[in-house]
């Protein structure tokens, strides 16, 4: 029993009240355990929260906590095994801890041999000893389970090997339901270990056809990629709705979308000059012009159900999956040269300084004066000289928008926001849908400019509902946790750099650290560590500001063609303002927290779908280049080998520690390093070396590397590590296959 004590309870209590519980305990439950106040509550929401992002618990569907790598104390359990001796064994349908096997648990029936393998069951859960026990509660209704993978044929027979890196098993195919070896299939699992087989549900065509590599992502995580029939009807309905009276016309303004050149949607477009205002000498008025989005979808209609369901665009090299449909995205919101378009427009008053004295928000119509590439738009303000066609004069227009931008830069410097400069890869495709090239985007003042004119009307969205004390969808950014700062300090000692727990951590902490190191060859990893220690950005109605940028109140306002946070921020100064229809609805005002979870989760899946789809991508392109030798640089360690990513490509690959050679590898986890206990060779996070590419897998986006014969001299990062000599495998040479080549 615990006995009420004033205060938040420490991280040890909590896991101790969860694991002895006798009901799921939620923070309902924690808290009336402890006694705690109302004020007390809202630190235990963070508290979990912080703990949930350390690892230490997990939460299951209806809110309930468990500790991570444990089992909730009722769930859903699948009967994976029944041995020679009767027992049977379960193991939890949903498990999401990376890295960590599911555990198996020893079901207590009622009536011996009532369950079968593949059975689903809601039991409640304890652990016993050194395991589990499962006591069912009720026999649910069978779900198959289903696998995305590709046909291939071996001896006449037909098997399926999966599209996930982390599938390691293949399957007999016992239907093949029209599909044929090659295909990318959508399979469903039957029978009983050792003889499961697989039933072809759906063909999907063929993964290495142009233009298919996101049709993996897509089917894998379940995002939805077909609108309703309703969904598109009422699209086209709303499209043509007149622009309506009382809009701010802006039409005679230069106001200019600068965009990259791939460009599917156009959110924004900016429009700055001189402040002739006496009491703002030096400043600037300007303008961020967003897509009225809220005007053509309404809340609760059925263009918002399925812009609430996907929650966000999805962006591929090969496609979009947008949130809202075609017409609306890529047409009557875009914001396109020429054509009259509604918006929602954030006028700035802009101090010399950077910072910002004023704001409002009108709707308005504008017509962009031109769609830029960042590119185009840097071109023409390097040359400094104008270059009038059917446009006009840009370099006219240009220059007030990066002279103003000159200002916010100043503000940005002053608050010393976290510089990560990790450069992102670009997948460039053929019109065929072909790779061209993998490359990383070049990063150019453009770019900066557009990030903080939209950073401003940003800020400006957020603390103007402040103001009006509207509801906000905060984007926060918290500060990193203890335990990840302490991983940081080891990993930074290892190329003696200094870090001290005990300060207050700031961005420009992490900022001196890089200025520190300077142009040493380890530079990347650093940054990619530092990008590591940060916690996960999210949606939500309480302010807890953003560490990253350094701000107090940060809200996102500038994309609501693709992302449904943008959207419900609008729908909120829509109201707060009186601006007309289409304002935040009071149950959505009231269901703010529930829908930020939401749709911070849709956005990881999102971000997943992405990077999975890219890695895919690299080996595709890298499967032209099997067997050849290349330079690389290790990402991570770990008890089984190490990865490596391509220099200037990426994609990050195995090599395996059997590949090592024939010596034992010890593993020290803290320095995260594998040194030979005879030779004494090291491999370490950071280093570079060269490493024969044995093997690309396009469908899985995986990589396999070997020691190339009479190489391996990995040059260590400059910072005291020791390098590694000349290391020549011993026993019989990997099998280097290609697979997956797609031309």
């Amino acid at each position: 029993m615990y006995k009420p004590k004033a205060g938040l309870p420490t991280r040890e209590q909590i896991l101790d009240f969860i694991a002895t519980s006798d009901v799921p305990a939620g923070k309902r439950e924690i808290a009336k355990g402890f006694g705690l106040s109302a004020q007390d509550k809202i630190g235990l929401k963070a508290l979990l929260k912080d703990m949930a992002d350390e690892g230490l618990i997990d939460s299951a569907p209806g809110r309930a906590f468990h500790k991570m790598g444990g089992i909730p104390k009722v769930t859903v359990l699948r009967i994976a095994d029944v041995d020679d001796g009767g027992n049977v064994w379960a193991v939890p349908e949903r498990w999401e801890a990376e890295g960590v096997p599911p555990p198996r648990l020893r079901v207590r029936e009622r009536k011996r041999g009532a369950l079968g393998v593949g059975e689903r069951i809601l039991a409640r859960t304890e652990e016993a000893g050194n395991g589990w026990i499962a006591h069912p509660m009720k026999v649910l209704a069978p779900a198959s389970e289903q696998v995305l993978g590709v046909l291939r044929e071996e001896a006449g027979r037909l098997w399926l090997t999966g599209v996930d890196k982390r599938e390691r098993r293949e399957f007999a195919v016992a239907d093949a339901g029209g599909a044929a070896p090659g295909d990318l299939v959508l399979a469903e699992l039957a029978g009983k270990p050792p003889k499961i087989a697989a039933r072809v549900v759906q063909k999907l065509g063929d993964p290495f056809a142009a233009r298919s590599f996101s049709l993996i992502a897509i089917h894998k995580l379940g995002i939805p990629d077909v609108f309703s029939q309703e969904a598109l009807d009422e699209a086209e309905r709303v499209s043509k709705l007149p622009l309506g009276e009382g809009r701010e016309d802006l039409r005679d303004l230069p106001i200019v979308a600068i965009d990259p050149e791939d460009a599917r949607d156009h959110d924004d477009a900016v429009w700055a000059e001189a402040d002739d205002d006496p009491s703002n000498a030096g400043g600037w008025k300007a303008i961020v012009a967003i897509a009225d989005v809220s005007f053509y979808v309404r809340p609760k209609s059925e263009v918002d159900r399925e812009a609430r369901r996907r929650g966000n665009s999805v962006y591929f090299p090969d496609r979009v999956v947008p949130m809202l449909p075609e017409i609306l995205s890529a047409e009557v919101c875009s914001l396109k040269e020429g054509a009259d378009r509604a918006a929602l427009a954030c006028h700035l008053r802009i101090g010399k300084d950077g910072s910002l004295k004023s704001w409002r928000f009108t709707r308005a119509v504008v017509r962009i004066a031109a769609n830029l590439a960042y590119e185009e738009a840097q071109a023409i303000i390097d040359a400094a000289s104008p270059v009038a066609d059917d446009r006009g004069d840009m370099l006219s227009v240009l220059q007030p928008l990066w002279a103003c931008w000159h200002a916010l830069a100043k503000a940005r410097d002053a608050r010393a926001p976290l510089d990560l400069d990790l450069p992102e890869r670009r997948v460039v495709l053929d019109e065929q849908g072909r790779i061209m090239s993998v490359s990383p985007r070049e990063r150019l003042d453009a770019h900066r400019l557009i990030e903080d004119y939209m950073i401003a009307a940003n800020v400006a969205a957020a603390k103007a509902l402040e103001a009006k004390k509207a509801p906000v969808m905060y984007r926060i950014h918290e500060p990193p946790i203890r335990e990840k700062l302490a991983a940081l300090k080891e990993y930074l000692e290892t190329f003696d750099v200094p870090f001290a727990l005990g300060q207050v951590v700031r961005p420009a902490t992490f900022n001196h650290i890089i200025e520190r190191i300077g142009d040493a060859d380890f530079r990347p990893q650093v940054m990619e560590q530092i990008l590591r220690t940060q916690t996960q950005a999210y949606y939500a109605p309480g302010n807890h500001g953003h560490f990253g940028l350094s701000l107090g109140s940060y809200a996102h306002f500038t994309s609501p063609i693709r992302r449904y946070a943008d959207l419900l921020v609008h729908r909120s100064l829509v109201s707060a303002y009186g601006l007309g229809e289409g304002g935040l609805p009071a149950d959505d005002a009231a269901n703010m927290e529930s829908v930020g979870e939401i749709i911070s989760r849709l956005e990881r899946r999102a971000m997943e779908a992405e990077r999975d789809t890219t890695d895919r991508y690299v080996a595709a392109f890298l499967s032209e280049r099997v067997g050849q030798v290349m330079d690389v640089r290790i990402t991570g360690v770990t008890n089984f080998g190490f990865f490596a990513t391509v220099e200037g490509i990426g994609g990050d690959g195995l090599m395996p520690v059997r590949d090592l050679g024939g010596e034992y590898f010890r593993f020290d986890e803290g320095a995260r390093t594998l040194t030979g206990e005879h030779s004494g060779d090291m491999f370490a996070q950071g280093q570079t070396l060269e490493l024969r590419l044995a093997e690309a897998n396009p469908v899985s986006g995986a990589l396999r590397f070997e020691m190339p014969e009479g190489k391996g001299a990995a040059q260590p990062p400059r910072g005291g590590r020791k390098p590694v000599r000349e290391i020549k495998r011993r026993g019989r040479p990997a099998n280097i296959r290609h697979q997956g080549k797609r031309r």
